[in-house]
């Protein structure tokens, strides 16, 4: 079993457009390339879970869905790095289901697909639900940015929280 880093997508990868529907539209934030390159090089194996609350609400469609995750999984392809597996969960925000962070579905559908070894892994998001997702997975968790606040959360503080992806790949070598 290896360790695995599960990284939210918006936000994290790439530029939150709130709901983005046109795969033209992708962004990645500074950084991500090298902070995977990184994490790669130090045995971490790589996969994406993101909620996906636009497929419900009818402002995302699921073939745009799959052509943006095909298109970040083959750009970060092209730059030396392997995505193993994409997780989404199309539910309402208000909606409890198991896939949907903060629950631990996708993080633990992925580490059954590709045998992690979650107690030795990350799950990195700019959001609360994720580093709680993380944490009820049985990872450990870093949050990104400061969009969202630990303090009042009613969560569980991050293990770290960074301002970018890059300053936490070096923090989560460091500490494996």
């Amino acid at each position: 079993m290896k360790p695995a880093v599960i990284l939210d997508r918006d936000g994290t990868l790439i530029v939150d457009r709130v709901y983005l529907n046109d795969p033209e539209q992708i962004e990645y934030l500074p950084g991500v390339f090298q902070a995977l390159r990184l994490l790669r090089d130090h045995g971490f194996l790589i996969a994406v879970a993101t909620n996906q609350s636009g497929v419900p609400r009818g402002l995302v469609d699921v073939r745009n869905l799959d052509e943006i995750h095909r298109r970040i999984q083959g750009k970060f392809a092209s730059e030396g790095v392997d995505i193993l597996s994409f997780h989404s969960a199309p539910y309402m925000t208000d909606n409890d289901h198991w896939f949907r962070k903060p629950n631990p579905g996708m993080i633990r559908e992925a580490a059954s697909w590709h045998d992690f070894d979650l107690s030795r892994s990350w799950m990195v998001g700019d959001r609360m639900t994720d580093v709680e997702a993380g944490h009820r997975a049985g990872c450990r968790s870093v949050l990104l940015g400061f969009t969202d606040p630990v303090e009042g959360s009613g969560y569980a503080p991050p293990e770290i929280h960074a301002p970018n992806l890059l300053v936490a790949a070096e923090e989560m070598v460091a500490r494996s």
